[in-house]
């Protein structure tokens, strides 16, 4: 018990294997010659194609203002989230075209799309949209039907005689 290990250099050089040392690495931001960043975000059958870039607000959803596209103010409220929480609101202006799906899902899928590219245009909202989880794909989707079911898990009805 005379050779106790302290540290991980005593470690490594008692075990010949030189210890792995993580770098953090420095995100830069991803943005194109016209100084927007560009993400596709998903949500059930949607998909989303967003790109952003600094103006005053505006957000226009497959040529539409999106007061007139999502007309209902739970889905405008979807699309308000990311820059709530990134404390952006009113400095960039979204362009986004969506297809598939229902209007929930491509409400979703646009927040994701949002989320993705205010992170590559400036990296440090990164912390924010990460804790809030919006940066994560929601992976749920319509369950299959299935064959000698009426749907997904209903059966016909059961009768006895």
């Amino acid at each position: 018990m005379a050779d106790q290990i302290n540290t991980l250099e005593e470690l490594a050089a008692a075990t010949g294997v030189e210890a792995v040392v993580e770098e953090t690495i420095a995100r830069e931001p991803v943005r194109d010659e016209l100084g927007r960043s560009y993400a596709t975000g998903k949500r059930k059958d949607a998909i989303a194609r967003v790109w952003i870039k600094p103006g005053s607000g505006k957000v226009s959803v497959n040529g539409k203002e999106m007061n007139a596209y999502f007309a209902r103010p739970v889905l405008q409220m979807i699309l308000r989230q990311p820059f709530q929480v990134a404390g952006v609101e009113d400095q960039f202006d979204v362009y986004a075209t969506v297809k598939g799906g229902g209007l929930s899902g491509q409400a979703g899928a646009v927040k994701h799309g949002i989320s993705k590219a205010l992170q590559l245009y400036d990296p440090s909202l990164r912390g924010a949209l990460k804790a809030a989880g919006f940066l994560t794909r929601d992976s749920r989707v319509v369950e299959r039907k299935k064959f000698g079911r009426r749907k997904a898990r209903r059966s016909f009805q059961f009768s006895k005689r």
